[in-house]
């Protein structure tokens, strides 16, 4: 796996993730609620009254394998990828400040609605990477490696659309990650003027 190599942030991330998930079942399980608010997930009371670190720790943590599975699939499949086109740090920001951009989103709609919900997964960050990668593209003229800008926007789409019509789903996350990856690439990714 010679493209693994060459993203190493990516592996990490989700070797983190999994650990996690593997700590946080052996000491509660997953999908126990209450459990994964005492592990860092993130809940809009707890975090107004002073626990910020859940807008950073809820992002390493998961409902159940699926949840889990879901998430690292696509991470593996485009995080790499992006990776490798805007390097390791500006990829590793992307992913942090996306995610927890996400969760804020999440946070600010809650307090307007005033209906809380325990929350947590990589999902807002996995959505960063996706609107980072849309931006990669156009900037890349329609493709990054083996990826055209076609693909990776049906992709984003049909995340989007399984989200809206799954139930339990954090879509405020998904929509602020999307958006904040796309405005962080704006920011950090600027690959060279070729002619041509």
């Amino acid at each position: 796996m010679e493209e693994l190599k060459k993203a190493p942030v990516t592996v990490l991330l989700i070797l983190a993730n999994i650990l996690v998930f593997t700590a946080v079942e052996f000491t509660g399980g997953s999908e126990d609620t209450m459990h994964m608010l005492q592990c860092g997930a993130a809940y809009t009371p707890a975090i107004m009254q002073g626990e910020y670190y859940r807008i950073f720790t809820s992002m390493f943590l998961h409902f159940g394998p699926q949840h889990l599975g879901n998430n690292m699939l696509v991470l593996f499949v485009l995080g790499g990828r992006l990776e490798r086109t805007v390097g390791k740090l500006k990829y590793l920001l992307i992913y942090l400040l996306g995610g927890m951009g996400g969760n804020l989103l999440c946070l600010f709609l809650e307090l307007d609605s005033a209906d809380f919900a325990v929350s947590a997964g990589a999902s807002g960050a996995v959505f960063a990477v996706m609107g980072a990668m849309i931006y990669a593209v156009i900037r890349g003229r329609g493709h990054i490696e083996d990826l055209s800008a076609r693909q990776v926007v049906i992709m984003a789409a049909f995340s989007l659309y399984f989200g809206f019509t799954s139930e339990g789903v954090d879509n405020a996350a998904h929509v602020g990650g999307l958006i904040c990856g796309f405005l962080l690439a704006v920011l950090l990714y600027h690959p060279s003027q070729r002619a041509g």
